[in-house]
């Protein structure tokens, strides 16, 4: 059998794992596999030797190197979703027929039109340095879009074009909260919002909310966990993990709550807002009465637009907080890539909300959802919360808790659950407890129809000797 090195990230902590001739247990970090599982997938470097795990030390005589990091690092958690989707990434690679269901990304090709203007950008020369800020040409395109989509009005000083909407989220807190502040966070949360908020020495305040309430914020509860640290709220609508989109009117309650306190700013991740299901409509945080002025937009073209590689985001607000966040980006990456921000004036001139490229792929993930909605639908003690936007269905499974697996152990949470669905059923997901919600699992809808059903056919097969523990 061909030798195979295996190099992967942990669903949950990163490692480097090296099989040779596996002993009778073998695991891809804490993802356990038979030993002739692994033999018969090819995951052998040599014949006739025993797993090894290789440590480097520096001898005794040598002067010993200070390997610490910083508090700020270690107080960071590295990420689930990248870590798994990693995972499964390279257990494909080595011929293990994974079904990838963990990451948020479209699995469609970026429209024709916008590669286009990307590919003619390289071909005319358009590949240097662009101001820090973006190019005045998308910068327009984009108050422009916001004006007639969002009913926000901005100039091009008050719009920062970046490398993802990821870094327009870490730069907005990093620029307005000091050591010490609090953030807002309803949970289940994208499993980046509290990391950053450690990152910028903040605090985040996780405030739950319910599955029966459609993952929705309960405004008496943002009032009563509201201080004079609180600094920022982060508001993700539609919803990564949940799919929830907050309705206009309980936007508005928690408008007011927020204009009740003067230091309090309001981050909207709106990176979904394209991708939404009739009858449920967006609306910009910042076109509430009183809250432009305390309000940071963030928004991009990774998941409307299938564009997640060309890593293209921006944030929209006062000029005050957007220079800011400036600085940070000059003396960091500088500015987003030339070719990317010729490819985002593109998207954005397909017409309203993307036109007819993203009604379409929106079309079929709305086919995707309502199959999985009526799939786990049909299973005993799973809840869900239909997903009104986005594509990610947050189930809970927390029903199998307790279950004894054969020759896999106890299910305890959703983390081994996870572990059992990628050992048993070959389909990676993402445990709740990464979003703040462990009684819950993501799948991510972002494939094919078929791969969906294939997916669903492996999952109820494994958890057909689990019996449910607790009576739902």
């Amino acid at each position: 059998m061909a030798a195979t090195s295996l190099q992967t990230s942990n669903t949950f902590t990163a490692a480097r794992v090296q099989f040779k001739n596996p002993p009778q247990k073998s695991s891809l970090g804490s993802v356990s596999f038979p030993s002739h599982y692994l033999h018969n997938k090819g995951l052998v470097l040599e014949s006739g030797k025993r797993a090894q795990a290789v440590t480097v030390m520096a001898s005794s005589s040598e002067m010993q190197v200070d390997v610490s990091l910083s508090p700020r690092v270690n107080s960071v958690k590295p990420s689930k979703t990248v870590a798994i989707t990693d995972q499964a990434t390279a257990l494909a690679q080595a011929g293990v027929p994974v079904i990838r269901l963990a990451a948020g990304e479209p699995d469609f090709d970026t429209p024709a039109v916008i590669a286009e203007a990307g590919i003619n950008a390289i071909r005319e020369g358009f590949t240097r340095y662009t101001p820090n800020a973006g190019t005045m040409e998308l910068r327009s395109a984009i108050c422009h879009k916001l004006k007639e989509e969002n009913g926000i009005s901005y100039s091009p000083d008050q719009i920062l074009v970046s490398n993802g909407a990821k870094q327009s989220i870490l730069q907005a807190v990093i620029a307005v909260c000091s050591p010490g502040d609090e953030v807002i966070i309803p949970a289940p949360f994208w499993v980046s919002y509290p990391e950053i908020a450690r990152l910028a020495d903040a605090t985040p305040v996780i405030l739950p909310t319910k599955i029966s309430e459609n993952f929705l914020l309960d405004p008496k509860l943002l009032e009563s966990k509201l201080t004079e640290k609180s600094r920022l709220m982060i508001l993700c609508s539609p919803s990564n993990p949940t799919g929830s989109v907050y309705p206009k009117e309980l936007l508005e309650q928690i408008a007011k709550i927020v204009a009740k306190h003067p230091r309090l700013l309001v981050l909207s991740d709106e990176i979904y807002e394209h991708i939404i299901y009739a009858p449920a409509t967006h609306t910009s945080f910042a076109s509430l009465p009183g809250m432009w002025e305390r309000t940071l937009t963030v928004n991009g073209f990774s998941k409307a637009f299938a564009m997640t590689g060309w890593r293209l985001g921006y944030i929209a607000g006062p000029k005050h907080f957007v220079a800011a966040c400036n600085k940070i980006q000059s003396q960091s990456t500088s500015g987003a890539s030339s070719i990317s921000q010729k490819a985002g004036v593109a998207a954005l001139g397909l017409g309203y909300a993307g036109g007819e490229a993203v009604s379409t792929m929106v079309k079929a993930f709305r086919e995707r959802r309502d199959f999985l909605v009526k799939s786990f639908g049909e299973l005993d003690g799973v809840k869900m919360s239909e997903p009104q936007g986005a594509f990610y269905l947050f189930t809970d499974f927390s029903s199998y808790y307790g279950s004894e697996a054969e020759g896999f152990g106890k299910i305890e949470n959703s983390e081994s659950l996870c572990r059992y669905l990628l050992d048993k059923a070959q389909v990676a997901l993402v445990p709740g407890d990464a979003f703040g919600d462990d009684t819950c699992i993501r799948i991510s809808y972002a494939d094919s129809l078929t791969t969906l059903q294939a997916a669903v056919e492996r999952i109820k097969k494994a958890l057909v000797p689990l019996r449910p523990a607790v009576p739902v």
